[in-house]
């Protein structure tokens, strides 16, 4: 495991451990609430025991020697405060991190910064720093729970999008479907157009025909009726 990275969080000197071994009977001592040799159980608790409950120590292996690196119990000055300022701006600078949106860098020095200033306000006043812890813990929460809803949000948001696509080939199939009866229907429209066209046509042709027919029937007529009549006239009239 290769040493933690350089963090905003003051730190005292890395302990070597001397072995691992010793070490897990050390936590197993401490997590069962028993005593270490030579050590006296003390009623209240040390500053050093709540620093080390809300930030606990950082453990890594190197050349096969186990080291551990506790927070610093140092009070802090107004010139720590100003110099964290300095490192705060210096590390977003150097990570490259993003001033605006969603950005991991900015988000894990921001957090580091805070723990940082927990550190120092749990020194001069460890209610206060236990009160931060449940802010800081709070925080933490919230962001998972917003993280958890854009991600959920982002899945639904795919889902609506494949759907949407889904949807839109079976609206484009419809679609060209509707457009190929369109064409259908525009084609028998047209025929029957033709044919209502043709038939008007052929009546019209067939009207007028029978038209001059009764005409002609009835020319013939008036002039049969003429000639008869000029033949009963010349058959009545007296003789001389």
């Amino acid at each position: 495991m290769i040493p933690p990275l350089q963090s905003l969080v003051k730190y005292d000197n890395a302990v070597l451990v001397s072995s691992t071994k010793e070490k897990k009977v050390k936590d197993k001592l401490l997590k069962s609430g028993g005593l270490l040799p030579g050590e006296q159980k003390s009623e209240v608790p040390q500053t050093e025991d709540i620093l080390n409950s809300i930030l606990p120590p950082r453990e890594w292996t190197e050349d096969s020697q186990l080291w551990v690196q506790y927070v610093s119990s140092t009070p802090a000055t107004r010139l720590d405060v100003i110099t964290l300022q300095e490192k705060l701006d210096q590390q977003l600078q150097q990570r490259q991190a993003r001033e605006t949106g969603i950005c991991p860098v900015r988000e894990e020095l921001y957090a580091q910064c805070f723990d940082e200033l927990i550190r120092e306000v749990t020194i001069n006043c460890a209610e206060r720093g236990l009160l931060l812890l449940r802010v800081r813990d709070e925080m933490h929460m919230t962001i998972a729970a917003y993280q958890t809803l854009y991600e959920s949000s982002i899945a639904f948001g795919m889902r609506k999008a494949l759907q949407t696509e889904q949807g839109k080939g079976d609206m484009e199939g419809r679609i060209g479907t509707l457009e190929a009866e369109t064409k259908d229907f525009e084609r028998q429209v047209a025929e029957w157009k033709l044919k209502c066209e043709a038939i008007e046509k052929r009546e019209a042709e067939r009207r007028e025909a029978d038209a001059k027919k009764h005409k002609e029937e009835v020319a013939f007529l008036e002039n049969h009726a003429k000639q008869l009549k000029q033949q009963l006239e010349t058959f009545f009239a007296p003789k001389k």
